[in-house]
């Protein structure tokens, strides 16, 4: 009896050992499934905020194009405001189309690449196959087509900087048409030498945000289709003497500068990829300190040279010292960002002087020195004011892009202006391409319709019968 006790006890221990170690396991796994579900929580909240995150940087991009349309209206005259504001509704319009069709796939062509200068994807635009697909895309930052829509809202920025240079003079439906292959083909292959993975990103070359990738290759267009263009009826003198064409609203220029600059918090804070707070609040700072610094910079140069405050100076060095600062944002100091905006802000008014004065150029809105010079300076600056990158490399990408985009732009305009024509008539630029293109006036309270029989239509501050004569007799305009 005795040795059943004792082996019965020795049989209960052994069952409180095995519950006691079942109990652990069990804990054990309980613990683990909680730390597994903490964990995959935790992870879905970062993908959720960083995914939020791009798509309000998306929509702060987008505002940007108001910001295009109003500044440029708001630089040009009364007679051509319709004619802007249309293009620039287009512009948006055709570039996310045109970027869903073959520009993101050119753009980023993946393993659909030879020798890292041209790739091509597919037609078209689809997300990856199952959950598995959708997690691993962009490292699990953000979706697939948050990453579409984000860098769609970028493509039609290039075709829009070069309808500033090109307004008040060119055709609707030859610029509509340069505007889509522009965007479509020329943007989309040459962000993809850097962007993409091609042969500029494998040299270490550096454009955070695109102030070479977005601005410049528009500046160049622009620089190309003004040459192209020539200048508006009236702005050069047969004596050599520069006639000002001002622009019909301050106040609409300064709102449009307000939007960009708002803009551009999501142009070079969703850049970042991710809702990273201590990069993308250090990427705001820079921002804001380089527009700040280029407003400066334009004040004092502009003060000095014209012996008066000018705010169209002053609106442009804002715009300066973003475009600036766009290339290195991410990787500058507060002090470097200052620096940079300063300097961009001083080469801006001394760029469009030039361009005015000395080369005989006709940017209405200041486009080729706004966003190709100082897209130029920031781009270099980033090898200048950050240790790890080099200034020949970002010489060499400044140079490849300044190339390919003339080479392309030049034969998209030359192409157009032989087959269709480039410019309108005469009597539409004097009248205003709001009548001559579209029948329709932006500001119809100032129609002043001509005596008994007459049909003349104009402006107060651009009145075709009063002005105009005069300025065709002097004129060196070629038409």
């Amino acid at each position: 009896m005795k040795v059943i006790l004792n082996r019965l006890k020795d049989k209960s221990h052994a069952f409180v050992a095995l519950s006691v170690l079942a109990i652990l396991i069990c804990a054990g796994y309980t613990s683990y499934a909680q730390e597994e579900a903490a964990g995959s929580t935790v992870a879905d909240a970062i993908f959720t905020v960083n995914n939020v995150w791009m798509l309000v940087a998306t929509f702060l991009v987008f505002i940007m194009h108001l910001g295009f349309a109003s500044l440029e209206s708001g630089l040009t005259r009364a007679k051509n405001t319709t004619n802007i504001l249309f293009k620039n509704v287009s512009i948006i319009s055709i570039g996310i189309l045109t970027y869903a069709l073959v520009g993101f796939n050119l753009m980023y062509p993946g393993d659909f690449s030879i020798g890292q200068f041209f790739g091509f994807a597919g037609f078209g635009i689809a997300a990856p196959e199952g959950a598995a697909g959708l997690i691993a895309y962009a490292d699990g930052g953000y979706t697939y087509w948050t990453d579409f829509i984000f860098q769609a809202m970028f493509a039609a920025t290039a075709a829009t900087i070069v309808s500033g240079a090109v307004a008040e003079r060119i055709k609707l439906s030859s610029f509509l048409i340069f505007a889509t292959i522009f965007v479509a083909i020329v943007y989309t292959i040459a962000g993809s030498w850097k962007w993409g993975g091609g042969w500029l990103d494998q040299m270490g070359f550096y454009d955070f945000a695109g102030s070479t990738l977005v601005h410049s290759v528009g500046g160049w267009g622009a620089l190309v289709g003004a040459i192209v263009l020539g200048p508006r009826l009236g702005k050069y003198m047969k004596s050599g003497a520069l006639k000002p064409i001002p622009g019909h609203s301050l106040p609409l220029a300064a709102i449009g500068v307000f939007m960009l600059w708002f803009g551009w918090y999501g142009f070079n804070g969703g850049s970042v990829l991710s809702a990273d707070p201590e990069l993308v609040s250090l990427v705001f700072v820079t921002t804001s300190l380089a527009a700040a610094a280029g407003v400066i910079g334009a004040m004092v140069l502009s003060w000095i040279m014209f012996k008066k405050p000018d705010l169209s100076m002053i609106l442009n060095g804002s715009l300066a010292g973003l475009v600036g600062i766009t290339a290195g944002a991410d990787v500058m100091t507060p002090m470097s960002a200052v620096i940079i905006g300063l300097i961009a802000g001083l080469i801006v008014v001394g760029s469009v002087v030039f361009f005015d004065k000395v080369a005989k150029i006709d940017d209405p809105v200041g486009a080729i020195s706004v966003h190709l010079v100082c897209g130029i300076w920031g781009t270099l600056a980033v090898g200048i004011f950050a240790a790890e990158f080099s200034f020949f490399t970002q010489l060499i990408g400044v140079a490849a892009y300044g190339v390919f985009t003339v080479v392309c732009a030049l034969v998209l305009f030359l192409l157009i202006k032989v087959t269709m024509g480039l410019r309108v008539s005469e009597e539409e630029e004097l009248a205003g391409l709001d009548i001559g293109e579209h029948g329709m006036m932006a500001y119809p309270d100032f129609q002043q319709v001509a005596e008994a029989g007459g049909s003349t239509m104009s402006y107060p501050t651009m009145s075709m019968k009063a002005q105009e004569p005069s300025v065709l007799e002097e004129s060196e305009q070629d038409t």
